[in-house]
């Protein structure tokens, strides 16, 4: 099976599952741009990477942390179908291997926070990696804002090859999502402040996407 099949295959099933269980809804699919995106999404819930998919009617290579490519199955369906490893504390052969990706013409999504979002709310300090792969790739960003009923996390811990996996899962409920207009970013890479600068332009972007969505959930 190719990678895209892959990719379907696991998006579909994805898709039955929030038809059952979540209240999907989605606004901002009007100012989707056409050809390679860089899209960049806050991270309430350990179980986002499942749910993005269904946002975007073509495949997106999403950055992932390494720990979930330890688990079985699981794992051996990410790589089929095209998603990258992060190691954590060394990001650089991944943010190579993204940047390659959007040059090839595939879309790239990550969580700028690098970790799930402080579960009373509000967003991480964001990283780098979507600022300056922005910068470099020139890219159109198409921040994300999800917004969920946060007293229906549930926390599940496992451990595989004596590695710990936990995290806050969102398994039924509202799933609200918001799509922001498509962001252009110029400038030098190798300037830090201006690196800076753009990372917290993206995440503000993002926040305020996240504060739409949870306004309609409270609707």
């Amino acid at each position: 099976m190719t990678r895209n099949v892959w990719y379907s295959a696991g998006r579909a099933a994805c898709a039955v599952y929030a038809g059952l269980m979540l209240d999907l809804d989605v606004t901002g699919h009007e100012w989707m741009p056409a050809g390679p995106k860089l899209i960049v999404a806050n991270h309430p819930s350990t179980s986002d990477p499942c749910y993005l998919p269904l946002v975007f009617s073509t495949p997106i290579d999403m950055l992932l942390i390494d720990t979930v490519f330890r688990v079985p199955l699981v794992g051996a369906y990410l790589r089929r179908a095209g998603q990258v490893s992060v190691v954590r504390g060394d990001g650089q052969v991944a943010f190579v291997e993204a940047k390659r990706r959007l040059a090839a013409g595939r879309s790239v999504a990550l969580f700028p926070e690098g970790n799930v979002s402080p579960r009373e709310g509000g967003t991480l300090v964001p990283r780098s990696g979507a600022a300056r792969l922005a910068l470099i790739s020139g890219a159109p960003v198409v921040p994300v804002g999800i917004g969920i009923s946060r007293e229906r996390l549930r926390d599940i811990c496992a451990s595989f090859r004596r590695r710990r996996l936990s995290g806050h899962w969102y398994l039924r409920g509202p799933y609200f999502v918001s799509v922001g207009r498509p962001l252009r970013f110029e400038g030098d890479v190798t300037d830090t402040a201006h690196v800076e600068s753009v990372s917290t332009a993206i995440m503000d972007h993002i926040s305020v996407l996240a504060h739409q969505s949870e306004s309609r959930l409270k609707k």
